[in-house]
């Protein structure tokens, strides 16, 4: 038996304490969190360093070694909602492998459902780009470039699904999206014509590609 206050003992308890701190999560994926819960709840202009850094359980100091500045920091928040985002589309749209249509149907359908979630506060680009108008931000790139990879997504599947004029109805689908988006927060849930998107994004898919067969 080992004596209370041994050498072996006080290596047991290091080792004890490095396994703690090794499941700690890392600094700068605190800051991304807390950052990520702030700037979606609050918004980004309204969430300064102290709020980030009080949020996180950690300092100044820390956050700016980690990050040049709070730009950077609302570039990498964003980032990583995109990152979220399309990952939950994969996984919505793997229901259908091999019918690009109902992979159309189902993300909007996702969409619709998200936005009825009481955290909802939504869509994290949109809110971020309305903050950021007539600004040089740096995060604005990152807006353009997942639209851009929005649009792609969309327009890949009507292409697949043998669409006429795919860019048309990409388009027509784009604004059904962007309208849903941005009136989530100026409508009642009850009022949101989003309710109705799919109903809309279908009539539009069976005037260009007739109309789906039957399940």
């Amino acid at each position: 038996m080992t004596a209370s206050g041994s050498p072996t003992q006080g290596a047991q308890e290091a080792s004890q304490e490095k396994a703690q701190a090794g499941s700690k999560p890392r600094v700068r994926d605190r800051l991304v969190e807390a950052a990520s819960d702030l700037f979606y709840q609050q918004g980004i202009n309204c969430v300064g360093i102290d709020a980030i850094v009080c949020e996180a359980g950690t300092n100044k100091m820390s956050l700016y070694r980690n990050f040049a500045s709070k730009d950077e920091l609302v570039v990498q928040y964003l980032k990583e909602r995109e990152k979220e985002t399309f990952a939950r589309w994969e996984e919505v749209t793997a229901a259908h492998p091999d019918d690009p249509r109902a992979q159309l149907v189902a993300l909007f359908e996702h969409i619709v459902e998200i936005g009825h979630e009481k955290a909802h506060c939504g869509c994290p680009s949109a809110n971020a780009a309305v903050e950021l108008r007539g600004t040089e931000h740096p995060a604005l790139e990152v807006i353009y470039a997942g639209r851009e990879k929005v649009r792609g997504y969309v327009s890949d599947r009507l292409r697949a699904a043998g669409a006429r004029d795919p860019e048309t109805l990409t388009d027509g689908l784009m604004l059904l999206l962007e309208g849903a988006l941005m009136s989530r927060l100026t409508f009642r849930e009850k009022q949101w014509p989003a309710n109705s998107m799919v109903a809309n994004m279908k009539a539009l898919l069976d005037a260009e590609l007739g109309p789906a067969a039957a399940d």
